[in-house]
């Protein structure tokens, strides 16, 4: 459990940091233009590759969920105990916190870095989305996001599934969520992800980031109940 909780923070944070930097530097610094549709490819690439590539080498140890909805999904889905799921929150939580600071130290090294202009890749919803969605339409946005991705990650890694394209299949599958999902919420579909951010940020980022958990765990749970209507049988498979 010591090696699967290390595994599941070190991809945490190396997702955070990775991929939430781009976002950064995509839309707070604006290094890719003033082409948004830009910022979201980059983005969504970011965050599916940097995925792929951690489910790759940490896969074998943890299953690499670095995803507290993911763990949700596998828990409901019977896949793991309780107590197993709570230690992979924890060290889930604590990766993205540490990727947000890791970030935001290296990010205010620059003279041109202002924590309230520049940001931190946060979620939200209002005035901090891009299209000014609604609280409820973010919720919802959310839960159907994380739904189709634990979804995915769920049936690419059954017994069914082939473990020789799974890596592929979820980098695939959160990138697309991030194609669709960033104009509306910033994309979260992974509490961890956006705590750590609305942690260093503070304000309206962290008045928000409440949605930004509950919904993608509650979207978790339904990608279990769809999975487990598909394969009926709780399995013991890779996650």
């Amino acid at each position: 459990m010591v090696r699967k909780a290390a595994a599941e923070f070190l991809g945490t944070l190396l997702l955070v940091y990775f991929a939430v930097g781009v976002a950064t530097l995509s839309f707070g610094f604006g290094t890719i233009g003033s082409s948004f549709a830009s910022g979201v490819v980059a983005t969504a690439l970011a965050f599916g590759l940097t995925l792929l590539a951690i489910a790759s080498v940490l896969g074998p140890i943890s299953g690499a969920h670095v995803n507290p909805a993911v763990t949700m999904g596998a828990l409901v889905a019977g896949r793991m105990g309780f107590g197993e799921a709570v230690g992979y929150w924890l060290a889930q939580f604590a990766g993205g916190i540490a990727g947000a600071l890791l970030l935001w130290a290296s990010l205010a090294t620059s003279p041109l870095y202002s924590r309230s202009k520049t940001g931190l890749g946060a979620d939200g919803w209002g005035s901090a989305s891009h299209v000014h969605i609604s609280a409820g339409g973010a919720f919802l946005v959310e839960v159907i996001l994380s739904a189709l991705f634990v979804f995915v990650v769920l049936g690419a890694t059954s017994k069914v599934g082939n473990a020789a394209t799974a890596a592929v299949v979820i980098g695939l599958a959160l990138t697309v969520v991030h194609l669709v999902g960033i104009p509306l919420t910033g994309t979260s579909v992974n509490p961890a992800r956006s705590l750590g951010p609305a942690l260093v940020l503070g304000g309206t980022a962290l008045h928000q980031v409440w949605l930004f958990i509950v919904a993608p765990l509650v979207g978790g749970i339904v990608a279990a109940g769809l999975h487990l209507a598909l394969y009926p049988r709780p399995e013991t498979a890779r996650t």
